[in-house]
């Protein structure tokens, strides 16, 4: 134990990047605060039979709701010994949240439990200033290094007080504390609107769907069955012995390949390949380049996934087929279409999803001309290709805000803010 704090330590103030302004210090969490004390052993009770007894569990993401917490019964000595004070910190020392911390602000009455360590900063620490500290992953890997070795990861009183911390001046800390709050907030508000920007963006491929098959235009369409313009079919049940997978050069369709992508008009990359033992000793289906596929049993039938096969593969059971024919339907426009139909409505049987090929060849499909269906099939690539790099630069623009925190932190750490 003595040479895994030792480690932690030395790790923390030997780091390259810890050279520290004039004014500041490493210190000991266990130098700065007053000893670490575990919580009081006790049931929850519902009714108020004490003060609340805060647990690991009601601490969610870094939120306390004080009206669902429970109460304890103790003495009038345990409640002043485990009394909960407004600038305390709760460190969680078991289980999947070991290490997470929770600064005490406004509290009613209440005691904390056995599986919660409490710290108390003396006169010289900002309790805040320690609490942002303790989000930063110049803490976090001296966590991780105490967790190497055990089967039940754990954080007890000796560990925590052996964290170091760079430690400035106390107007120092104060400024410091209000300028991350500051920083932190601004990360909060801009991630909040991009999250906004994503769902917008998300949204968009339907709304440009219904544009086009719910409008005025689409409503003169002559209806047709898709048996009327597609070949309607499903896979094959999937080889079950590994020989048939043993240097396969085929690819078998899963519906998990679905999966993957959720919506794809170029279906290439997939999983299982077969060799041509399968293809001669199983009665398998092959569908051609070009064909669409879609669930057609099981929960997966609600993921409404769909996809245009790139290459010739041969597909399982589990998924449905159209191959529109060439001089009647566009395969992109048929694609297209059946994006906007939800397959749930078609179900057979709740118990178990499935879908039948008699009831999907009688689906009605909207068709104009061919030559309007290559105009609308174009627009809507179109359309797909530019929501598709409006979703994926939302998502870059939010992986670097995820990222800003900690390098807030990192910052403030190395006395740079």
């Amino acid at each position: 134990m003595r040479k895994a704090q030792t480690e932690i330590n030395n790790s923390a103030i030997s780091n390259p990047n810890s050279a520290l302004p004039e004014g500041w210090r490493w210190v000991r969490l266990g130098d700065m605060c007053e000893k670490p004390q575990y919580g009081y052993t006790a049931s929850a009770e519902s009714k108020p039979v004490g003060p609340k007894f805060l647990r690991i569990t009601d601490i969610q993401d870094g939120q306390v709701n004080w009206d669902t917490v429970p109460y304890c019964s103790c003495t009038v000595i345990d409640i002043d010994k485990y009394l909960l004070e407004p600038g305390d910190i709760l460190f969680a020392r078991t289980g999947g949240t070991t290490g997470k911390s929770y600064l005490i602000t406004e509290v009613p009455e209440a005691i904390f439990a056995s599986y919660l360590i409490r710290v108390r900063p003396k006169d010289n620490l900002i309790p805040r200033f320690l609490y942002l500290f303790l989000q930063s992953d110049i803490y976090w890997r001296q966590v991780e290094e105490s967790k190497r070795g055990g089967a039940q990861p754990n954080m007890n009183a000796t560990l925590l007080a052996n964290v170091t911390f760079p430690l400035p001046p106390l107007p120092e800390q104060k400024r410091i504390a209000a300028k991350i709050q500051e920083l932190m907030h601004e990360v909060e508000r801009t991630r909040s609107a991009c999250e906004k920007q994503l769902e917008a963006a998300k949204a968009l491929p339907a709304a440009y769907l219904r544009q086009v098959f719910e409008s005025e235009e689409a409503k003169k369409w002559e209806r047709k069955r898709l048996e009327e313009v597609c070949k309607v079919f499903s896979g094959s049940s999937a080889p079950q012995e590994k020989k048939y997978f043993e240097n396969g050069k085929y690819p078998f369709v899963r519906v998990q390949d679905l999966g993957r992508y959720g919506r794809t008009t170029n279906l290439i990359e997939i999983k299982d390949y077969i060799n041509a033992d399968a293809i001669q000793e199983l009665n398998l289906v092959k569908a051609e380049k070009g064909t669409i596929l879609f669930p057609k049993s099981g929960a997966a039938i609600t993921t409404n996934n769909r996809a245009i096969l790139g290459i010739d593969a041969f597909i399982v059971s589990h998924l449905a087929a159209l191959k529109p024919a060439d001089k009647l339907a566009n395969i992109f426009f048929v694609y297209f279409w059946l994006c906007l139909v939800d397959m749930i409505l078609y179900m057979e049987n709740p118990g178990y999803p499935s879908l039948k090929l008699s009831t999907i060849s009688k689906i009605p499909i909207p068709l104009p001309s061919l030559i309007i269906q290559q105009r609308v099939a174009a627009e809507l690539k179109e359309k797909m290709t530019y929501a598709e790099k409006l979703h994926t630069s939302i998502e870059k623009q939010l992986e670097a805000l995820n990222a800003l925190p900690q390098a807030i932190l990192r910052k403030a750490f190395r006395g740079e803010l």
